[in-house]
């Protein structure tokens, strides 16, 4: 939770500028003069659902008043909405306030029925609760040069589908990845912590799954994320497997020429390297060489 900024000391400028006693601001926030001493001293801080009722009185923007850094999560909009977390459970019609607790700690998502009416209470999009959320669960969007460009690294590609890949569904959370995983493996060797260093990338994924075999791990992943497990692969090997694929075909009589001249012309197609399309197009002339030839590539 990137907390507001409070400044106590700037509080009581702000007051004490405008002539105003504690007893005044006081009576408008419904506590006591001393309660308001002790956030100007430093010796407390307030609720941060009551900072917007703070800007309210003073009339300026929550914003302007108590900056904060970084992207909210739930916790963060719900205070900014004014509301403790008491709260909410008549907010989204429920019987407590267990269900947005639970979202706020990254502990269990909202059920779908209640993000519109959380998002009406705390005035704010469906779509900015949405995201909210995904920060309470330590899903942070990559950044605009990262996002601009296909997922690159294993924690990179995780974080991209558990985005992208449930709209109007709860993605799988690292207890369900990791019991995927091990139900791959055949015994439980990833645990729940594992799977979010996975997602996360710290420690690296070389550390994480120093003992672990990848391929049951990329098999894991890709039946509870929906891709292959090839998805999951490095560069590198991903282009491995395509070149020899290629060249199996080739040698098997499996493909034809205008397949072969359909993959070397690809070039700049997004997601395909230059170096990749180097390499099929090196491929391709060699291959057809030997079949003009009569030969097979060794």
């Amino acid at each position: 939770m990137p907390s507001r900024r409070f400044d106590g000391s700037s509080l009581r400028a702000l007051r004490r500028s405008r002539e105003l006693p504690q007893q005044w601001l006081a009576d408008k926030l419904g506590v006591t003069h001393v309660t308001i001493a002790g956030w100007e001293n430093g010796k407390r801080f307030p609720p941060f659902d009551r900072l917007p009722a703070i800007a309210e009185a003073f009339g300026l923007p929550l914003d302007e008043l108590f900056p904060r850094e970084g992207r909210p999560d739930l916790a963060d909009l719900r205070c900014d909405a004014g509301y403790p977390q008491q709260a909410t459970g008549e907010l989204i019609g429920a019987k407590s306030h267990v269900p947005v607790s639970n979202a706020e700690r990254g502990v269990r998502r909202l059920a779908p029925e209640y993000v519109p009416a959380l998002a009406r209470a705390y005035g704010v999009s469906e779509g900015d609760i949405l995201a909210a959320q995904d920060r309470s669960f330590g899903l942070t969007p990559p950044p605009a040069d990262v996002s601009a460009r296909a997922p690159q690294t294993l924690a990179e590609k995780i974080t991209y589908l558990l985005l992208h890949t449930f709209p109007n569904s709860t993605p799988p959370s690292d207890a369900q990845i990791a019991d995927a995983i091990n139900g791959k493996i055949g015994r439980p060797l990833l645990s729940t912590v594992a799977v979010a260093a996975l997602r996360t990338g710290t420690p690296p994924p070389a550390e994480v799954l120093a003992d672990i075999p990848e391929t049951p791990v990329y098999e894991g992943l890709a039946d509870t994320l929906g891709v292959t497990p090839l998805f999951f692969q490095s560069n590198e090997a991903v282009e491995r497997q395509v070149l020899e694929g290629i060249s199996l075909l080739a040698t098997n009589g499996g493909t034809t020429d205008s397949a072969f001249y359909a993959v070397a012309a690809r070039g700049g197609h997004r997601g395909v390297s230059p170096s990749m399309l180097a390499r099929v197009r090196a491929l391709v002339a060699e291959l057809q060489e030997n079949r003009h030839a009569g030969g097979k590539r060794p």
